[in-house]
Parts: structure tokens; sequence; C-alpha cells
């Protein structure tokens, strides 16, 4: 079988797209697996077939798969990056006199609505995602872990407080030493723990082996990314918190940045009070992202989309 794909990344989380609105591409497992083998493949964190919508409203269906071949729910770097394959390829309108355009995308998440912006030549540079709610109780992660007795007030809804059970900080022996995790489902599971001292402490942290075990530990049922964090601004009204971040994900182990991970940081280090505001600047080793989690409890996700080359391949 010969495919002709799209090599794409965002913040340096890379994957290989192709195009399967007709709907006859079945992958199996080690096609995957080849399709991102940096050596004996194209080499990527994920495939993603653009498959049509059952949704009149939404452009086209993301089919996200994991390089070890396994189904992700969603993928924040991966749904900017569609972003980029629709509008570039002529799936999406485009206003070209403002340089700015909007649609709505279809995942295994649900929908999600993009923003995007354009450069000169009609390409989407950068794009503005609507990740969803956050989600905290221990069963929609899903985790093992009780709720602690920190009870999250998410958002204003509706000219309420929204309360909902949340694992605030809880601790788990791991081999870095006993670490406290904030768990947070955005439209996939996190736990975020953050960590202290000087600013590159994040930055050198062997996460090599750790990371893969606290991703399978047995309090996630349904495996966990897991997120390792420092602040390294708390920000203001007046400007956003700065946050280091490194994320070893399900099913891919240490990926360059994770878009929904980005996400689930920010909204962790505001229940657990580590940052002043609601918006964040996310320095990831791929790249930065910008998180704001809104007034109406949804966390978007602001951040470039790249095209690195096409070609074809024979599986």
């Amino acid at each position: 079988m010969e495919l002709f794909f799209t090599k794409m990344h965002g913040t340096g989380n890379d994957f290989v797209f192709i195009d399967d609105l007709s709907q006859e591409i079945e992958l199996s497992t080690k096609q995957v697996q080849l399709l991102c083998d940096r050596n004996l493949g194209i080499g990527a964190d994920g495939v993603i077939l653009v498959r049509p919508s059952e949704h009149a409203d939404c452009v086209a269906y993301m089919h996200y798969i994991n390089n070890d071949g396994s189904l992700a729910e969603m993928c924040g770097n991966g749904v900017r990056c569609f972003a980029k394959y629709l509008v570039d390829k002529g799936f999406v309108e485009t206003c070209e006199s403002c340089g700015k355009g909007s649609f709505i995308a279809d995942t295994l998440a649900g929908k999600r609505s993009i923003s995007f912006t354009m450069d000169d030549e009609g390409l989407l540079l950068e794009a503005s995602v609507d990740m969803g709610e956050p989600a905290f109780a221990p069963e929609d992660i899903p985790t093992t872990l009780a709720a602690t007795s920190v009870v999250v007030r998410a958002a204003l809804v509706d000219g309420e407080e929204a309360e909902e059970p949340a694992v605030v900080d809880a601790m788990l022996d791991t081999p870095l030493g006993e670490l406290a995790f904030t768990c947070v489902n955005m439209g996939n599971p996190h736990a975020v723990t953050f960590f202290g001292g000087a600013d590159d402490t994040v930055t050198g942290l062997d996460i090599r082996d750790v990371g893969p075990l606290l991703v399978q530990h047995e309090a996630f049922p349904k495996q966990a990314n897991i997120e390792f964090a420092q602040v390294l601004q708390q920000g203001s009204e007046a400007e956003p918190a700065e946050i280091r971040l490194r994320v070893c994900e399900r099913g891919v182990g240490e990926t360059l940045a994770c878009g929904t991970g980005t996400c689930a940081t920010v909204v962790a280090a505001v229940v657990t009070g580590r940052i002043a505001t609601r918006k964040a600047l996310v320095h990831l080793p791929g790249g930065d992202l910008l998180i704001e989690w809104l007034a109406n409890n949804h966390v978007r996700m602001t951040g470039p989309a790249v095209t690195v080359y096409e070609g074809t391949i024979t599986l």
C-alpha cells in the first residue's frame, strides 16, 4: 500500500497526516509503529487520519493514533496541526483580506472550536483552540486516588460557582521520592506534579524511567499523561504566569510538547494556588504555548503549527 502523507509538528510534537476522507484506510499497530519509527519510517509521535465528520457543522474528524498503535481521545498539538492541514489544503473558508478564520473540528473527545490567523501566503500561522472544560472528579480522570478535602471552584457558571470534588496534591511514592499529583481530564487523563528549586530544575530531571512507570501506575486504570511542572512566575491581572513543563505521554513517552498536558498544568496551577492568574505562558522543550482558563470554564490554547514536508511511503 502506497500512502501520501504530510509531516507536521506543533511546538515539536510531530505527526504523520494521511487523507482518509474516503474512509478506506485501516492501519495495523505494526504499520502505525513503522510510520512513526524515526529510523525505519517517517518518524512521529503519532498518526492522524483525516476523515469526514458525522456532524454537519464540523469540517472533518481527526482520528489520532499514538505511535504505539493505541487510539487517543485528544491531542492539543495535533488538533492545531489538523487545523493547519485543513486550512492550507482549502477545506476551510477563510477571510483573505483580514487574514483570519474559524471553524469546528470533530475529535474523539468531541467538537472543538478553532480560530486562526494566516500568513501573507494564506497559510495558517497560529491556531487558538477551545479545548473544552476540565474535569476533576476521580471517576472522570479516571483514577483510584480519592478526592481530597479541597473543593474546586472552577468557574462562574450561570452566575453561580461550580463545585466539584478533585484530586489535588495527592501523594504518590515514585523513584524521584514522594510527589504530589493533581489530576485533570482535558479530554484525556493527566496527572500534574510541581517542583520548586532553581529555574532549570525541571529541565534537569531524569524522567526516562520514572515517566513511563507513572504513566502506567495502578492509580490510573486507563493510564495517564504525566506532567512535570515548575512555576517560574506567578503572574498577575496584567501579565500571564510562566511555567516550565515536560510531559510523558501515554503510548508515546516524553514528547517535546503536549497541548492537553499544557492545559491541564495551567488548570492544576490555578486550583492549587501556585499561580495568581488564569492565563499562563508555558515553556516546553519544543516551544511555547499560551493557555487561558476562561470565565466560562473552557480552556483556550494558542500556538503555532508547522508543515515539515510531504511525500509517499509504501507499507
